[in-house]
């Protein structure tokens, strides 16, 4: 009966025995039918036919098919010194991307050619398929929701719009980064496609370690040797910063691991005349190769010692006295 009914039969190739149980409740609104209207929806397209969800096709993308597509962000790592964090610079780095086809100014058409309508669609984007029940429209598979179609592409791009090329591009990087700092550079990313806007490119700072220096927050921390004499008597030395050397006056009694403080001599704070401080942390360093006249004169001074030179030596032994006697 259903083979012999040519308008029928239509319906079936069409859309199943689900398309003919709907046809029975046309004009009812499938009321009063156990119909399930999603089930056509199934039988005729599947779920998933269009990359996901059969009705995302219909009623979610088809509000953005013809949308621009903003380009790709790109990411770099820049490897920089110590004192270029500190005090800032300027880089160039270079870059592969994707650029805008100068041969068809991105439009992936052949120079000289035009885009024509897509013949499935008539230049909507968007095809209809109708029946004496229900009509629905869905994306276009032959243009991609464009309304045309490029007969002539572009030679360069093969049509793309866009063509992959090493660009050089100029990184300012501020006073008083850090490593592991990001620096975003809007628009420097990949070309959009649709006439979309292009991507950024984010800068990640690796920082190369200082063989003198140590950075703590804005602070720097650097370690300095003392002799044994310059300790006890005291004297001046020589201690480098990130502007060069300057004097450092150690006063008599000085004992190791004693902190100096040198005021904004440190790395500056972002985007802020104002600068951290050095720290200078010294180190009495026992001498370790004496000759044998070195060798006696500190065992005479040894002798000479009355208990009162070295306080510290002093109030230890006396703690072990009390606590373990003589």
């Amino acid at each position: 009966k259903i083979l012999s009914d040519p308008e029928k039969r239509q319906i079936y190739d069409q859309y199943g025995h689900a398309g003919l149980e709907a046809e029975v409740g046309a004009g009812t609104g499938f009321r009063g039918f156990d119909v399930d209207p999603f089930k056509i929806f199934e039988e005729v397209f599947g779920r998933g036919a269009f990359g996901g969800d059969v009705f995302g096709d219909f009623f979610g993308r088809r509000a953005t098919v013809r949308e621009t597509q903003p380009g790709s962000d790109l990411r770099y790592t820049l490897e920089i010194s110590f004192e270029e964090a500190a005090f800032g610079t300027e880089k160039e780095i270079r870059v592969g991307r994707f650029e805008p086809c100068s041969s068809c100014a991105g439009s992936g058409i052949k120079p000289g050619s035009e885009p024509q309508d897509c013949p499935t669609c008539k230049g909507t984007g968007y095809v209809s398929l109708s029946q004496s029940f229900f009509s629905i429209s869905r994306t276009c598979t032959q243009c991609q929701g464009r309304g045309t179609i490029i007969r002539d592409p572009c030679r360069q791009c093969r049509g793309t719009g866009r063509i992959r090329t090493a660009r050089k591009i100029k990184v300012k990087i501020p006073a008083g980064v850090d490593h592991g700092a990001h620096l975003r550079l809007g628009g420097q990313g990949g070309a959009g496609s649709r006439g979309g806007p292009p991507g950024d490119l984010y800068v990640s700072l690796r920082v190369k370690p200082h063989p003198i220096f140590e950075r703590d927050g804005n602070n720097i921390i650097c370690e300095v040797p003392i002799s044994f004499a310059q300790a006890a008597l005291g004297g001046r030395v020589i201690v480098p910063t990130l502007n060069g050397k300057v004097k450092l006056t150690i006063p008599p009694r000085t004992q190791t691991n004693k902190i100096f403080r040198l005021r904004s001599k440190g790395v500056p704070y972002l985007h802020s005349p104002n600068r951290g401080d050095q720290w200078v942390k010294v180190m009495v360093e026992t001498p370790v190769h004496l000759s044998e006249e070195q060798k006696e004169l500190l065992r005479k001074f040894d002798e000479l010692r009355q208990g009162n030179e070295q306080p510290r030596m002093k109030d230890f032994f006396s703690k072990v006295k009390r606590l373990f006697g003589s």
